[in-house]
């Protein structure tokens, strides 16, 4: 019996070669994907992983202590594993602040921003606020996990700026006279 995806008379050589050439078909192609197509799929997953980031946050894996029994109850069973936990908090939130901020710089200057902004905001100090209520104080630096959801604007502020200054300093710059 023959395979229909592999040639008559060929064999396979690896699953490398199927997975190049799906993933070929599948990836990003400016000849034919508009850009509003883009920014559509582009909002899609952002929205995805946010959703998936803020309830990780909100409810950490493994759930939070119902008793008061040698912790406290309401707390992240997962942070009894200190370190562990701390990996979490803060790729989480980078995870979560980093789709904000995308979806933020694809829906800039769409109808409504404004509340879109003020949406997000909530979502931000509605997230702040509940890990900072299931984490035990002890066992996080809340200042690492701020300096990490501030991150991706940072980033993206100091790439804008670099690309900035490099192009002012390729113009020439008007109203000097050139000496010959």
């Amino acid at each position: 019996m023959s395979n229909p995806i592999i040639a008559p008379g060929k064999r396979f050589n690896s699953f490398k070669n199927i997975w190049t050439s799906w993933f070929k078909h599948f990836r990003y192609d400016e000849a034919n994907d508009s850009p509003s197509d883009v920014r559509n799929i582009l909002l899609l997953i952002t929205a995805l992983i946010s959703t998936v980031t803020f309830q990780a946050g909100v409810n950490p894996p493994g759930g939070v202590w119902q008793d008061d029994k040698d912790h406290h109850a309401g707390r992240a069973i997962y942070a009894s594993q200190k370190h562990a936990f701390y990996v979490f908090l803060v790729f989480n939130t980078l995870a979560l602040s980093t789709s904000i901020h995308v979806i933020l710089y694809l829906s800039y200057k769409f109808p409504l921003h404004f509340e879109i902004w003020v949406a997000t905001a909530s979502v931000i100090v509605t997230y702040g606020s509940a890990i900072f209520a299931v984490t035990p104080h002890e066992s996080v630096k809340f200042r690492y996990v701020l300096l990490t959801a501030t991150l991706p604007l940072a980033v993206r502020f100091t790439i804008q700026t670099f690309k900035r200054l490099k192009r002012e300093a390729h113009e020439p710059v008007s109203g000097v006279e050139q000496e010959e």
